[in-house]
């Protein structure tokens, strides 16, 4: 049963040691599903120096369940790359139809050989667009804004998927190691299935919640 409906796991007692699987499992059902565009899509709250918490939608590209990490990429000088660097503490929220999943921890940042790798996948035009985008910064234009896209262009001699284009220095990962994973199933009549699991040194404590 737990093999064909990781759904019923949050129904049964005791509840399942490792949260951060369940996550793991539910993205790859949804991607294997095709119920949305972004399956790994989340909101990613922040607080920056001045205590404005700020969300924004970002992708979830890496989940590792044994250390319960999950890495984000992204221009590290944008507003929440600022806001991270100043407050490590962030959020960040999966939802699926019928599921959701939110993590609370720390991020910092991910190794460059991890984000160099990545980075080499990406698409051209988002690679060069790593280095035209000021992200968070003012532009006067569109027009302006694909001016530096095809300087950018022009300057590494990229115009075939396989061009190389390096990491530009200011474009990374954070990756943030979940403190508590609290997942939530819907079911009939509202009487949800609901559980938190808090890390205490190597393992997570469950608990369950009224929904």
């Amino acid at each position: 049963m737990e093999e064909e409906r990781p759904d019923l796991w949050l129904a049964v007692d005791p509840l399942p040691s490792n949260p951060a699987q369940f996550v793991k499992q539910w993205l790859g059902e949804a991607f294997a599903g095709g119920i949305q565009a972004n399956p790994h899509a989340v909101a990613l709250a922040t607080v920056d120096a001045d205590g404005r918490p700020s969300v924004r939608m970002v992708l979830c590209n890496e989940i590792e369940p044994e250390a319960a990490e999950f890495t984000m990429y992204t221009n590290t000088q944008s507003r929440k790359g600022r806001a991270i660097r100043a407050e490590p503490r962030c959020a960040i929220v999966f939802h699926w139809p019928s599921r959701q999943a939110r993590i609370e921890g720390r991020a910092s940042l991910t190794p460059d050989e991890k984000c160099d790798a990545y980075f080499a996948t990406r698409p051209l035009e988002a690679r060069l667009g790593a280095w035209a985008s000021a992200q968070s910064e003012p532009i006067g234009s569109r027009t302006e804004m694909l001016a530096k896209l095809a300087d950018v262009s022009e300057r590494f001699g990229a115009t075939k998927e396989e061009d190389p284009v390096p990491r530009p220095p200011h474009w990374g990962g954070f990756t943030l190691v979940a403190n508590s994973i609290e997942l939530w199933v819907s079911r009939e009549g509202r009487i949800h299935d609901r559980a938190v699991w808090q890390r205490s040194e190597d393992t997570w404590v469950p608990t369950r919640l009224q929904p």
